[in-house]
């Protein structure tokens, strides 16, 4: 028998899904089709990631992909000698020996990185190789560079006669007091001269590209720690640490001492912070208070910075110290450096 208030009620069920099936379609839809979006546009960290970028731009300006355009971006600070952070002339490990570490990431969620690996002026390249090449995520050490050699990679001696010398100079009192926000100084081509060996500390370009397709890509690369233990490997060739890119939300990477953003698995909570709803800017904030609220004493001496970038092109950072900036080019400025907010 016909029951109308039965009737009444699925009617009215059925049309409420619709409508929040509706609702969420539109709003997926709005999303991906956004044309406010602002793309293409490349981000990385610090200073030095504006010549980085300017070549990262060069390939998404020809309509590239977001993949070739961060892995050629980062390859300029890693071919730099006089940036004593990434590559080439990297400031090595307490044994004098130059380890590099890198990771990349498509918008399909494949990975590739390297750890502690020697000799290869170009980490990230051999990290892609891995991606690509191999059933693995990660190569480390020898291993890392025996395929890169079989990949046909040049074997170098990545330790220039500047970085060997500050090396030297360490070695008198080899005492390791990390300097925040080190890395500007070592990119000025007067400021190594006038620190002192043990004031030498690290750093990394991590960058995040979007596409003219909207796809987004990253890379992350560092000599890591001057003067580490030999066979140190921080958060910059961990996925989810150094660097994350998820195609639907947005990118994340970070900067300063790793193994605080290892402890919090800094860069893929800033990315769900987004997928929550938080500005890039709030979410770096979000993951930096995290660490601040683990270890509040150490976090007084230490740099930690994430920056990110969500799927409208939308970019935002945050650091524990002051000091630290970002790199932004798009198609309405190409050398924009912003100031990172901080806690401190």
């Amino acid at each position: 028998m016909f029951n109308r208030r039965k009737f009444i009620k699925a009617t009215a069920l059925s049309t409420a899904l619709i409508a929040i099936d509706k609702t969420s379609i539109a709003r997926e839809a709005s999303f991906i089709t956004n044309t406010t979006v602002n793309k293409p546009i490349v981000i990385s960290t610090w200073d030095f990631g504006v010549a980085a970028n300017a070549d990262a731009w060069k390939v998404l300006i020809k309509n590239g992909n977001a993949l070739d355009a961060v892995e050629q971006g980062v390859r300029v600070p890693e071919a730099d000698e006089k940036n004593q952070s990434i590559g080439y002339g990297g400031l090595p490990d307490r044994d004098g020996k130059v380890t590099l570490d890198a990771c990349i990431m498509d918008e399909n969620g494949n990975i590739g990185a390297v750890l502690a690996l020697e000799h290869i002026m170009h980490p990230i390249s051999v990290a892609r190789k891995v991606m690509e090449l191999t059933p693995h995520v990660m190569l480390a050490g020898d291993g890392a560079l025996q395929f890169a050699l079989e990949q046909g990679f040049k074997k170098e001696n990545l330790l220039t006669p500047a970085s060997e010398k500050a090396w030297k100079e360490w070695l008198k009192t080899a005492k390791y007091e990390p300097v925040m926000n080190i890395e500007n100084q070592l990119y000025d081509k007067v400021a190594p001269q006038k620190l002192p060996g043990n004031q030498y500390n690290h750093d990394t370009i991590g960058m995040i590209a979007m596409d003219a397709k909207g796809n987004l890509s990253g890379a992350c690369t560092t000599s890591g720690m001057a003067y580490k233990l030999h066979g140190r490997v921080g958060d910059s060739p961990i996925i989810g640490a150094g660097l994350f890119i998820d195609n639907e939300v947005g990118g994340a990477t970070s900067t300063g001492v790793g193994e605080e953003v290892v402890r919090t698995v800094g860069s893929f909570l800033v990315v769900e912070l987004m997928r929550q709803g938080f500005s890039p800017e709030n979410a770096c904030k979000e993951a930096v208070m995290r660490i601040i609220k683990k270890k509040p004493e150490t976090a007084k001496n230490i740099q930690v910075g994430f920056l990110a970038m969500n799927k409208k092109g939308e970019y935002g950072a945050y650091a524990i110290q002051q000091g630290f900036s970002y790199a932004v080019c798009d198609s309405k400025q190409q050398d924009l450096v912003i100031k990172g907010k901080s806690y401190y």
